[in-house]
Protein backbone atom coordinates (compact mmCIF):
# COMPACT_ATOMS: atom_id res chain seq x y z
CA UNK A 1 0.00 0.00 0.00
CA UNK A 2 2.81 2.18 0.78
CA UNK A 3 4.63 2.15 -2.53
CA UNK A 4 1.18 2.25 -4.20
CA UNK A 5 0.53 5.03 -2.76
CA UNK A 6 4.04 6.94 -3.54
CA UNK A 7 3.61 5.84 -7.20
CA UNK A 8 0.19 7.63 -7.68
CA UNK A 9 1.88 10.67 -5.91
CA UNK A 10 4.49 10.97 -8.38
CA UNK A 11 1.82 10.12 -11.25
CA UNK A 12 -0.18 12.75 -10.24
CA UNK A 13 2.35 15.16 -9.20
CA UNK A 14 4.86 14.94 -11.63
CA UNK A 15 2.70 15.70 -14.53
CA UNK A 16 1.11 18.27 -13.18
CA UNK A 17 4.06 20.06 -12.57
CA UNK A 18 5.08 19.48 -15.56
CA UNK A 19 2.09 21.27 -16.93
CA UNK A 20 2.14 24.18 -14.97
CA UNK A 21 6.17 24.90 -15.78
CA UNK A 22 5.41 24.44 -19.61
CA UNK A 23 2.50 26.69 -19.94
CA UNK A 24 3.68 29.43 -17.04
CA UNK A 25 6.98 29.56 -20.28
CA UNK A 26 5.07 30.24 -22.90
CA UNK A 27 1.84 32.14 -22.18
CA UNK A 28 3.30 35.59 -22.77
CA UNK A 29 3.90 34.22 -26.57
CA UNK A 30 0.92 32.32 -27.21
CA UNK A 31 -1.31 34.47 -25.47
CA UNK A 32 -2.46 36.43 -28.45
CA UNK A 33 -2.48 33.34 -30.36
CA UNK A 34 -4.55 30.95 -28.31
CA UNK A 35 -7.11 34.19 -28.03
CA UNK A 36 -7.55 34.20 -31.68
CA UNK A 37 -7.40 30.41 -32.02
CA UNK A 38 -10.59 30.28 -29.82
CA UNK A 39 -12.57 33.13 -31.75
CA UNK A 40 -12.37 31.09 -34.77
CA UNK A 41 -13.55 27.77 -33.22
CA UNK A 42 -16.98 27.00 -34.39
CA UNK A 43 -19.93 26.53 -31.72
CA UNK A 44 -19.45 22.70 -32.45
CA UNK A 45 -15.89 22.39 -31.32
CA UNK A 46 -15.80 25.01 -28.68
CA UNK A 47 -18.73 22.64 -27.17
CA UNK A 48 -16.04 19.40 -27.84
CA UNK A 49 -13.62 21.68 -25.46
CA UNK A 50 -16.04 22.30 -23.04
CA UNK A 51 -16.90 18.73 -22.30
CA UNK A 52 -13.23 17.21 -23.14
CA UNK A 53 -12.44 19.44 -20.23
CA UNK A 54 -15.03 18.72 -17.89
CA UNK A 55 -13.96 14.50 -18.65
CA UNK A 56 -10.28 15.54 -17.57
CA UNK A 57 -11.34 17.32 -14.27
CA UNK A 58 -13.61 14.57 -13.29
CA UNK A 59 -10.94 12.15 -14.01
CA UNK A 60 -8.89 13.75 -11.83
CA UNK A 61 -11.75 14.43 -9.12
CA UNK A 62 -12.40 10.36 -9.64
CA UNK A 63 -7.95 10.04 -9.47
CA UNK A 64 -8.16 11.85 -5.81
CA UNK A 65 -11.12 10.05 -4.23
CA UNK A 66 -9.58 6.72 -5.43
CA UNK A 67 -6.43 7.90 -3.69
CA UNK A 68 -8.36 8.95 -0.53
CA UNK A 69 -10.22 6.14 -0.36
CA UNK A 70 -7.02 3.96 -0.14
CA UNK A 71 -5.60 6.06 2.64
CA UNK A 72 -8.90 5.51 4.48
CA UNK A 73 -9.00 1.61 4.26
CA UNK A 74 -5.24 1.66 5.06
CA UNK A 75 -5.88 3.52 7.88
CA UNK A 76 -9.04 1.20 9.00
CA UNK A 77 -6.70 -1.77 8.22
CA UNK A 78 -4.18 -1.11 10.90
CA UNK A 79 -6.28 0.04 13.00
CA UNK A 80 -8.08 -3.33 12.90
CA UNK A 81 -4.68 -4.87 13.48
CA UNK A 82 -3.34 -2.79 16.54
CA UNK A 83 -6.81 -3.76 18.01
CA UNK A 84 -6.37 -7.57 17.49
CA UNK A 85 -2.44 -7.10 18.57
CA UNK A 86 -1.61 -8.21 15.07
CA UNK A 87 2.04 -6.62 14.21
CA UNK A 88 1.39 -3.73 11.96
CA UNK A 89 4.11 -1.92 9.81
CA UNK A 90 5.55 1.20 11.02
CA UNK A 91 4.82 4.49 9.34
CA UNK A 92 7.12 6.17 7.47
CA UNK A 93 6.53 9.92 8.05
CA UNK A 94 7.33 11.21 4.44
CA UNK A 95 6.55 14.63 3.17
CA UNK A 96 3.66 14.34 1.51
CA UNK A 97 1.63 12.44 4.50
CA UNK A 98 3.67 14.64 6.75
CA UNK A 99 1.38 17.47 5.08
CA UNK A 100 -1.68 15.95 4.63
CA UNK A 101 -1.83 15.33 8.50
CA UNK A 102 -0.95 19.43 9.10
CA UNK A 103 -3.79 20.32 6.13
CA UNK A 104 -6.54 18.06 7.45
CA UNK A 105 -5.42 18.24 11.57
CA UNK A 106 -5.66 14.92 11.48
CA UNK A 107 -5.25 12.45 14.80
CA UNK A 108 -2.82 9.38 14.93
CA UNK A 109 -4.97 6.50 15.11
CA UNK A 110 -2.59 5.45 18.08
CA UNK A 111 -3.75 8.77 19.73
CA UNK A 112 -7.56 8.53 18.91
CA UNK A 113 -8.50 7.51 22.61
CA UNK A 114 -7.87 11.34 23.57
CA UNK A 115 -10.24 12.25 21.61
CA UNK A 116 -13.16 9.91 21.93
CA UNK A 117 -16.51 10.71 23.26
CA UNK A 118 -18.25 8.78 26.19
CA UNK A 119 -21.21 7.89 22.66
CA UNK A 120 -21.29 4.62 21.52
CA UNK A 121 -23.62 3.44 19.11
CA UNK A 122 -23.59 -0.46 18.11
CA UNK A 123 -19.83 -0.43 18.44
CA UNK A 124 -19.38 3.08 16.12
CA UNK A 125 -17.38 5.39 18.55
CA UNK A 126 -17.95 9.26 18.40
CA UNK A 127 -14.60 11.53 18.14
CA UNK A 128 -14.04 14.69 19.02
CA UNK A 129 -12.45 15.74 15.63
CA UNK A 130 -11.83 19.34 14.57
CA UNK A 131 -12.96 20.65 11.02
CA UNK A 132 -9.92 20.52 8.51
CA UNK A 133 -7.90 23.76 8.44
CA UNK A 134 -8.32 23.85 4.63
CA UNK A 135 -11.96 23.48 5.03
CA UNK A 136 -12.08 26.31 8.16
CA UNK A 137 -9.90 28.47 5.24
CA UNK A 138 -11.99 28.26 2.72
CA UNK A 139 -14.98 29.19 4.69
CA UNK A 140 -13.40 32.39 6.11
CA UNK A 141 -12.64 33.36 2.44
CA UNK A 142 -15.54 32.84 1.27
CA UNK A 143 -17.34 35.16 4.00
CA UNK A 144 -14.64 38.05 3.04
CA UNK A 145 -14.79 37.31 -0.45
CA UNK A 146 -18.91 38.04 -0.16
CA UNK A 147 -18.58 40.97 1.73
CA UNK A 148 -15.89 42.71 -0.60
CA UNK A 149 -18.24 41.80 -3.58
CA UNK A 150 -21.37 43.33 -1.97
CA UNK A 151 -19.10 46.22 -1.23
CA UNK A 152 -17.80 46.59 -4.61
CA UNK A 153 -20.43 45.57 -6.41
CA UNK A 154 -23.67 46.96 -4.79
CA UNK A 155 -22.62 49.54 -1.97
CA UNK A 156 -19.96 52.22 -3.97
CA UNK A 157 -20.62 50.64 -7.55
CA UNK A 158 -16.57 50.39 -8.51
CA UNK A 159 -17.11 47.65 -11.00
CA UNK A 160 -19.73 47.12 -13.20
CA UNK A 161 -22.37 44.23 -12.72
CA UNK A 162 -22.99 41.54 -15.40
CA UNK A 163 -25.68 43.60 -17.34
CA UNK A 164 -23.63 46.64 -17.23
CA UNK A 165 -20.57 44.78 -18.65
CA UNK A 166 -22.74 43.25 -21.46
CA UNK A 167 -24.05 47.33 -22.11
CA UNK A 168 -20.16 47.88 -21.81
CA UNK A 169 -19.09 45.37 -24.21
CA UNK A 170 -21.82 46.13 -26.97
CA UNK A 171 -20.85 49.74 -27.31
CA UNK A 172 -17.41 48.76 -27.46
CA UNK A 173 -18.04 46.65 -29.94
CA UNK A 174 -20.16 48.88 -31.87
CA UNK A 175 -17.42 51.65 -31.35
CA UNK A 176 -15.31 49.33 -33.14
CA UNK A 177 -17.70 48.12 -35.87
CA UNK A 178 -18.06 52.00 -36.69
CA UNK A 179 -14.32 52.55 -36.74
CA UNK A 180 -13.91 49.53 -39.08
CA UNK A 181 -16.22 51.03 -40.75
CA UNK A 182 -14.43 54.14 -41.58
CA UNK A 183 -11.44 52.88 -42.39
CA UNK A 184 -10.86 54.21 -46.54
CA UNK A 185 -7.36 53.76 -48.13
CA UNK A 186 -7.25 57.02 -49.70
CA UNK A 187 -3.93 56.27 -51.58
CA UNK A 188 -6.31 53.68 -54.11
CA UNK A 189 -9.34 55.30 -54.00
CA UNK A 190 -11.92 53.91 -56.42
CA UNK A 191 -15.67 54.67 -57.45
CA UNK A 192 -18.23 51.85 -56.15
CA UNK A 193 -21.02 50.96 -57.92
CA UNK A 194 -22.79 49.33 -54.84
CA UNK A 195 -26.34 50.44 -54.79
CA UNK A 196 -26.46 50.52 -50.51
CA UNK A 197 -23.14 52.64 -51.08
CA UNK A 198 -25.07 54.74 -53.98
CA UNK A 199 -27.91 55.71 -51.94
CA UNK A 200 -26.28 56.62 -48.87
CA UNK A 201 -24.02 59.14 -50.75
CA UNK A 202 -27.09 60.48 -52.69
CA UNK A 203 -29.22 60.93 -49.11
CA UNK A 204 -25.59 62.61 -47.88
CA UNK A 205 -25.11 64.78 -51.39
CA UNK A 206 -28.78 66.24 -50.94
CA UNK A 207 -28.46 67.10 -47.23
CA UNK A 208 -25.20 68.91 -47.47
CA UNK A 209 -24.16 69.18 -51.12
CA UNK A 210 -27.11 70.12 -53.10
CA UNK A 211 -27.71 73.39 -51.63
CA UNK A 212 -24.26 74.70 -54.05
CA UNK A 213 -24.84 71.67 -56.81
CA UNK A 214 -28.84 70.97 -56.94
CA UNK A 215 -30.42 67.88 -56.31
CA UNK A 216 -29.71 67.04 -60.05
CA UNK A 217 -25.58 67.89 -59.78
CA UNK A 218 -26.96 71.37 -62.66
CA UNK A 219 -25.13 73.60 -60.52
CA UNK A 220 -25.42 76.24 -58.83
CA UNK A 221 -22.99 78.44 -56.73
CA UNK A 222 -20.80 75.79 -57.14
CA UNK A 223 -20.18 73.93 -60.39
CA UNK A 224 -21.69 71.64 -62.68
CA UNK A 225 -20.87 67.70 -61.64
CA UNK A 226 -22.60 66.62 -64.64
CA UNK A 227 -20.08 67.41 -67.56
CA UNK A 228 -16.98 66.47 -68.46
CA UNK A 229 -15.22 69.24 -67.24
CA UNK A 230 -13.62 69.57 -63.76
CA UNK A 231 -12.14 72.41 -61.87
CA UNK A 232 -10.47 70.31 -59.65
CA UNK A 233 -10.21 66.98 -61.22
CA UNK A 234 -12.60 64.11 -61.93
CA UNK A 235 -10.79 61.23 -60.90
CA UNK A 236 -12.07 59.20 -57.76
CA UNK A 237 -9.08 60.71 -55.83
CA UNK A 238 -9.52 64.22 -56.44
CA UNK A 239 -13.43 64.19 -55.97
CA UNK A 240 -12.76 62.63 -52.48
CA UNK A 241 -10.09 64.99 -51.89
CA UNK A 242 -11.89 68.22 -52.72
CA UNK A 243 -15.09 67.20 -50.47
CA UNK A 244 -12.36 66.66 -47.73
CA UNK A 245 -10.41 69.12 -48.03
CA UNK A 246 -12.75 71.72 -49.44
CA UNK A 247 -12.17 74.78 -51.38
CA UNK A 248 -12.04 78.07 -49.00
CA UNK A 249 -11.15 80.07 -51.65
CA UNK A 250 -14.20 79.58 -53.72
CA UNK A 251 -16.44 79.22 -50.34
CA UNK A 252 -16.56 75.09 -49.92
CA UNK A 253 -15.58 74.17 -46.62
CA UNK A 254 -13.81 71.16 -45.74
CA UNK A 255 -16.48 68.12 -45.20
CA UNK A 256 -13.32 66.48 -42.91
CA UNK A 257 -14.90 67.04 -39.70
CA UNK A 258 -18.71 66.57 -40.53
CA UNK A 259 -18.41 63.62 -43.00
CA UNK A 260 -16.95 60.18 -42.09
CA UNK A 261 -14.47 58.72 -44.78
CA UNK A 262 -17.08 56.54 -45.68
CA UNK A 263 -19.73 58.98 -46.38
CA UNK A 264 -17.05 60.59 -48.56
CA UNK A 265 -16.19 57.96 -51.02
CA UNK A 266 -19.77 57.75 -50.79
CA UNK A 267 -20.72 60.76 -51.86
CA UNK A 268 -17.86 60.55 -54.59
CA UNK A 269 -19.44 57.86 -56.19
CA UNK A 270 -22.38 59.03 -56.27
CA UNK A 271 -21.52 62.08 -57.59
CA UNK A 272 -19.82 59.86 -60.50
CA UNK A 273 -22.99 57.61 -60.66
CA UNK A 274 -25.11 61.23 -62.25
CA UNK A 275 -21.83 61.53 -65.01
CA UNK A 276 -23.45 62.58 -68.41
CA UNK A 277 -27.04 62.91 -67.13
CA UNK A 278 -28.75 65.91 -67.99
CA UNK A 279 -29.95 67.99 -65.43
CA UNK A 280 -32.31 71.02 -66.12
CA UNK A 281 -30.93 74.73 -66.42
CA UNK A 282 -27.13 73.15 -66.70
CA UNK A 283 -24.71 75.51 -65.54
CA UNK A 284 -21.55 76.47 -68.07
CA UNK A 285 -18.67 74.31 -67.87
CA UNK A 286 -15.64 75.24 -65.67
CA UNK A 287 -12.39 73.98 -65.48
CA UNK A 288 -10.55 71.59 -67.78
CA UNK A 289 -11.99 68.14 -69.56
CA UNK A 290 -11.33 64.93 -68.25
CA UNK A 291 -12.14 61.62 -69.40
CA UNK A 292 -13.15 58.84 -67.71
CA UNK A 293 -12.30 56.13 -70.10
CA UNK A 294 -8.84 57.39 -70.06
CA UNK A 295 -8.38 55.91 -66.17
Amino acid sequence: MKYLSQILNKAILIPVLAFFTVSYASAQEESEGLYETIQNLSETELILGVLTLGLLVVALLVLLAVIYTLSVVKMIVREKRVKEGLPVEEKSETTWSSWLTKVNDAVPVEEEEEIELDHDYDGIRELDNHLPPWWKALFWVSIVWGIGYMLVYHVFDAAPLQAEEYEIAVAEARAEAEKMANVIDESSLSFTDDPAHIENGKLVFEANCAVCHRNDMGGQVGPNLTDEYWIHGGSAEDIYMTIKNGVPEKGMISWEDQLTKVQIRNVTSYIHSLYDTEPDNPKEPQGEVYKYEEE
